[in-house]
């Protein structure tokens, strides 16, 4: 028995986590490539981004496009325009973007530019830094031709002036007050790129960031290995690491849907673990194309596009209410 072989093999059970192998979304044909999957019902984004995929195109432009699509629906209150706000009402959108070289690209606390995916991704590639926050970030985005608009629309200002009424400050499980669009591709070259992107919590405090834009936490790839991304309370998956321990999981041997499991649970068995009233999820992908996807409560779900076709899938989950 070789030295991976071991691992996979007494791993989990030296952790106490009785996990079963979990092929429910497994894809390990090589034929399949190329395939790109994204947190939640988003098959508006995962659409587009096979349409690069399938002519011929990178996982990075794939993941980039991909996210852009969310990052322009007015009617998605967690991405982009639209976007729910802080106390103060003010939208406020984090993202990164990771190739297949390592190479990575993110910002904080950006103030009317829509396409914080894309800032993100001139950041990698225009600058020798990985991050810009705040002012910094939006002088940078309109310095490379981004143009400035209002991101708080009719029915986010709304909301949020009823949300002042009380001014309840607590995440709520699935509604799209904590929850990110996160996306990853693999092309026909076996390449896997990333994208994460998010207004964060909302009615955050003013300048709080959570996980989304953290490489390691939001998401990381690693193209030897593959890739993953995170949701929910983007707290709770910066205390873990989230994406780099998927990764990491992934490289022992455990597949996608496993590594997903093993993250969840690393946050639910904290000491006193509040998990119960909050969400985190998962996806994953990696090098053969095998797909994974596991989250603490019910309610989460993936997409995923290849050649068979455009699907949202429900994800496990560590919660049983009831």
């Amino acid at each position: 028995m070789n030295r991976r072989s071991f691992i996979k093999s007494t791993g989990i059970a030296s952790l106490g986590l009785g996990l079963k192998i979990d092929k429910t979304y497994s894809n390990n044909s090589l034929s399949n490539f190329p395939i790109v999957i994204a947190t939640w019902d988003v098959k508006n984004a995962t659409k587009r981004a096979w349409e690069i995929l399938s002519s011929g195109g990178n996982s990075l432009d794939a993941v980039e496009q991909g996210c852009r699509v969310e990052e322009a629906n007015k009617k998605g209150q967690s991405v982009g325009i639209g976007g729910l706000p802080d106390r103060e009402g003010n939208v406020t959108l984090d993202a990164c973007i990771m190739d297949y070289y390592g190479n990575c690209g993110s910002v904080v606390y950006l103030k009317e530019i829509k396409h914080a995916i894309s800032v993100a991704r001139m950041v990698m590639e225009k600058t020798p830094h990985v991050m810009l926050a705040g002012e910094g970030a939006k002088k940078f985005a309109i310095s490379m031709g981004f143009k400035k608009e209002n991101l708080l629309t009719e029915k986010s200002k709304k909301d949020w002036i009823k949300w002042k009424e009380n001014e309840e400050y607590k995440p709520i499980i699935n509604i799209e007050n904590h929850d990110t669009i996160g996306m990853l591709a693999i092309d026909k070259n076996q390449n896997i790129s990333g994208g994460c992107t998010t207004s964060g919590l909302a009615y955050k405090m003013q300048g709080r960031v959570g996980d989304s834009p953290i490489i390691g936490s939001g998401l990381f790839i690693d193209n030897e290995v593959g890739g993953a991304v995170a949701t929910g309370l983007g707290e709770e998956v910066l205390k873990t690491v989230g994406s780099f321990l998927v990764v990491e999981l992934m490289r022992q041997g455990y597949s996608p849907s496993d590594a997903c499991k093993i993250a969840v649970k690393r946050i639910v068995k904290k000491p006193n673990s509040n998990y119960k009233n909050f969400q985190v999820g998962y996806i994953a992908l990696n090098k053969k194309g095998e797909t994974g996807t596991f989250s603490i409560q019910k309610g989460f779900s993936m997409t995923q596009y290849n050649k068979e076709g455009n699907i949202n899938f429900d994800s496990p989950y560590y919660h049983k209410q009831g």
